[in-house]
Protein backbone atom coordinates (compact mmCIF):
# COMPACT_ATOMS: atom_id res chain seq x y z
CA UNK A 1 0.00 0.00 0.00
CA UNK A 2 2.69 2.42 1.06
CA UNK A 3 4.70 1.63 -2.71
CA UNK A 4 1.55 2.29 -4.26
CA UNK A 5 1.30 5.88 -2.18
CA UNK A 6 4.58 6.89 -3.04
CA UNK A 7 4.67 5.51 -6.79
CA UNK A 8 1.44 7.73 -7.42
CA UNK A 9 2.64 11.00 -5.57
CA UNK A 10 5.56 11.48 -8.17
CA UNK A 11 2.50 10.52 -10.97
CA UNK A 12 0.25 13.19 -9.72
CA UNK A 13 2.85 15.63 -9.61
CA UNK A 14 3.68 15.24 -13.07
CA UNK A 15 -0.09 14.42 -14.37
CA UNK A 16 -0.50 18.01 -13.12
CA UNK A 17 2.61 19.69 -14.44
CA UNK A 18 1.54 18.26 -18.07
CA UNK A 19 -1.79 19.46 -17.90
CA UNK A 20 -0.96 22.73 -16.67
CA UNK A 21 1.59 23.12 -19.64
CA UNK A 22 -1.27 22.10 -21.47
CA UNK A 23 -3.96 24.85 -20.51
CA UNK A 24 -1.09 27.43 -20.94
CA UNK A 25 -1.04 28.22 -17.02
CA UNK A 26 2.03 28.86 -15.52
CA UNK A 27 3.35 30.25 -12.37
CA UNK A 28 4.10 33.77 -12.29
CA UNK A 29 7.96 33.94 -12.79
CA UNK A 30 9.82 35.49 -10.41
CA UNK A 31 11.42 38.93 -10.82
CA UNK A 32 15.04 38.61 -11.99
CA UNK A 33 17.95 40.74 -10.52
CA UNK A 34 18.77 43.97 -12.76
CA UNK A 35 22.45 42.32 -13.95
CA UNK A 36 20.13 39.57 -14.73
CA UNK A 37 18.43 41.16 -17.17
CA UNK A 38 21.35 43.08 -18.29
CA UNK A 39 22.64 39.60 -19.34
CA UNK A 40 19.76 38.40 -21.30
CA UNK A 41 20.81 41.56 -23.85
CA UNK A 42 23.91 38.40 -24.54
CA UNK A 43 21.47 36.28 -26.45
CA UNK A 44 22.69 35.35 -29.58
CA UNK A 45 26.38 34.28 -30.88
CA UNK A 46 29.50 35.65 -30.47
CA UNK A 47 33.09 35.31 -32.28
CA UNK A 48 36.73 36.27 -31.32
CA UNK A 49 39.68 34.84 -31.10
CA UNK A 50 41.21 34.25 -27.49
CA UNK A 51 44.65 33.34 -26.21
CA UNK A 52 44.62 31.32 -23.19
CA UNK A 53 48.29 31.02 -23.08
CA UNK A 54 49.19 28.49 -25.25
CA UNK A 55 48.33 31.05 -29.11
CA UNK A 56 45.79 32.22 -30.27
CA UNK A 57 42.49 30.60 -31.11
CA UNK A 58 38.96 31.11 -32.96
CA UNK A 59 36.29 30.86 -30.13
CA UNK A 60 32.63 31.08 -30.75
CA UNK A 61 30.55 31.38 -28.02
CA UNK A 62 26.35 30.86 -28.13
CA UNK A 63 23.79 32.46 -25.34
CA UNK A 64 20.68 31.33 -25.39
CA UNK A 65 17.92 31.97 -22.39
CA UNK A 66 16.40 28.92 -20.95
CA UNK A 67 14.27 27.36 -18.45
CA UNK A 68 11.59 29.83 -18.81
CA UNK A 69 13.47 32.62 -19.12
CA UNK A 70 15.63 31.86 -15.54
CA UNK A 71 18.82 30.66 -17.04
CA UNK A 72 21.05 31.68 -19.55
CA UNK A 73 22.94 29.54 -20.82
CA UNK A 74 26.45 30.23 -22.01
CA UNK A 75 27.96 27.40 -24.54
CA UNK A 76 31.65 27.93 -25.45
CA UNK A 77 33.74 25.46 -28.02
CA UNK A 78 30.51 23.75 -28.91
CA UNK A 79 30.53 20.34 -30.36
CA UNK A 80 34.60 20.32 -29.62
CA UNK A 81 36.18 17.79 -27.31
CA UNK A 82 36.81 21.10 -25.03
CA UNK A 83 33.33 22.20 -24.91
CA UNK A 84 31.99 23.80 -22.06
CA UNK A 85 28.59 25.48 -20.66
CA UNK A 86 28.16 28.27 -17.96
CA UNK A 87 24.41 28.77 -16.59
CA UNK A 88 23.97 32.28 -15.02
CA UNK A 89 21.02 32.56 -12.73
CA UNK A 90 19.25 34.50 -9.77
CA UNK A 91 20.41 32.61 -6.74
CA UNK A 92 18.43 33.98 -3.16
CA UNK A 93 18.07 37.60 -5.68
CA UNK A 94 21.85 37.80 -6.48
CA UNK A 95 23.38 36.91 -9.83
CA UNK A 96 25.21 33.72 -9.46
CA UNK A 97 26.95 31.22 -11.79
CA UNK A 98 28.03 27.66 -12.36
CA UNK A 99 30.78 26.68 -14.94
CA UNK A 100 30.69 23.21 -16.35
CA UNK A 101 34.45 23.32 -17.25
CA UNK A 102 36.87 21.01 -19.28
CA UNK A 103 38.86 20.54 -16.13
CA UNK A 104 36.16 17.97 -15.20
CA UNK A 105 34.48 20.38 -12.65
CA UNK A 106 32.25 22.60 -11.77
CA UNK A 107 32.56 25.86 -9.91
CA UNK A 108 30.11 28.32 -8.93
CA UNK A 109 30.45 31.74 -8.47
CA UNK A 110 28.27 34.68 -7.17
CA UNK A 111 27.91 38.71 -8.20
CA UNK A 112 30.63 40.37 -6.36
CA UNK A 113 30.48 43.36 -8.01
CA UNK A 114 29.00 45.66 -10.96
CA UNK A 115 28.62 48.84 -12.66
CA UNK A 116 27.08 50.19 -15.99
CA UNK A 117 28.99 47.79 -18.33
CA UNK A 118 30.89 45.64 -16.03
CA UNK A 119 29.92 42.65 -14.06
CA UNK A 120 32.12 40.74 -11.74
CA UNK A 121 32.11 37.18 -9.98
CA UNK A 122 34.12 35.55 -7.36
CA UNK A 123 34.50 32.38 -6.12
CA UNK A 124 31.75 30.95 -4.05
CA UNK A 125 33.53 28.58 -1.55
CA UNK A 126 29.86 26.95 -1.21
CA UNK A 127 30.46 24.85 -4.14
CA UNK A 128 32.48 22.16 -3.37
CA UNK A 129 35.92 22.75 -4.91
CA UNK A 130 38.72 23.15 -2.92
CA UNK A 131 40.54 26.32 -3.88
CA UNK A 132 44.15 25.20 -2.80
CA UNK A 133 43.66 21.93 -4.11
CA UNK A 134 41.70 21.79 -7.03
CA UNK A 135 42.54 23.45 -10.97
CA UNK A 136 39.63 25.25 -11.25
CA UNK A 137 37.74 28.46 -13.11
CA UNK A 138 38.14 31.12 -9.95
CA UNK A 139 36.56 34.53 -10.95
CA UNK A 140 34.74 35.92 -13.93
CA UNK A 141 34.48 39.59 -15.54
CA UNK A 142 32.38 40.28 -18.22
CA UNK A 143 32.46 44.26 -19.84
CA UNK A 144 29.63 44.72 -22.23
CA UNK A 145 31.95 47.27 -23.98
CA UNK A 146 28.38 48.13 -26.21
CA UNK A 147 25.68 46.16 -27.89
CA UNK A 148 27.77 44.25 -29.65
CA UNK A 149 31.06 43.91 -28.14
CA UNK A 150 32.04 41.72 -25.63
CA UNK A 151 35.21 41.32 -23.05
CA UNK A 152 35.29 38.06 -21.02
CA UNK A 153 38.35 37.86 -18.98
CA UNK A 154 38.77 34.83 -16.29
CA UNK A 155 41.21 34.10 -13.51
CA UNK A 156 42.09 30.71 -13.07
CA UNK A 157 43.41 28.45 -10.46
CA UNK A 158 45.86 25.83 -12.01
CA UNK A 159 47.65 23.35 -9.34
CA UNK A 160 47.27 25.95 -7.10
CA UNK A 161 48.56 28.37 -8.81
CA UNK A 162 46.77 31.58 -9.92
CA UNK A 163 47.63 31.99 -13.96
CA UNK A 164 47.21 35.44 -15.81
CA UNK A 165 44.30 36.61 -17.06
CA UNK A 166 43.67 36.48 -20.97
CA UNK A 167 40.97 39.33 -21.80
CA UNK A 168 39.03 38.00 -25.08
CA UNK A 169 36.75 40.58 -26.86
CA UNK A 170 34.13 38.79 -28.60
CA UNK A 171 32.17 40.31 -31.39
CA UNK A 172 28.24 39.64 -31.75
CA UNK A 173 27.55 37.85 -35.19
CA UNK A 174 24.69 39.47 -36.90
CA UNK A 175 22.54 37.32 -38.99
Amino acid sequence: MMKAILTSIPVGLLLAVTLSAATGESSPAKPASAEFERLKSLVGTWKGTADLGQGPVEMTTHYRLIAGGSVLEEKVFAGTPNEMTTMYYDKNGRLALTHYCVLGNRPGMVLASADAKTLKFAFDQTCGIDPKRESHMHALTLTMVDADTLTVSCRAFIDGQEMPEHPTTLKRVKS
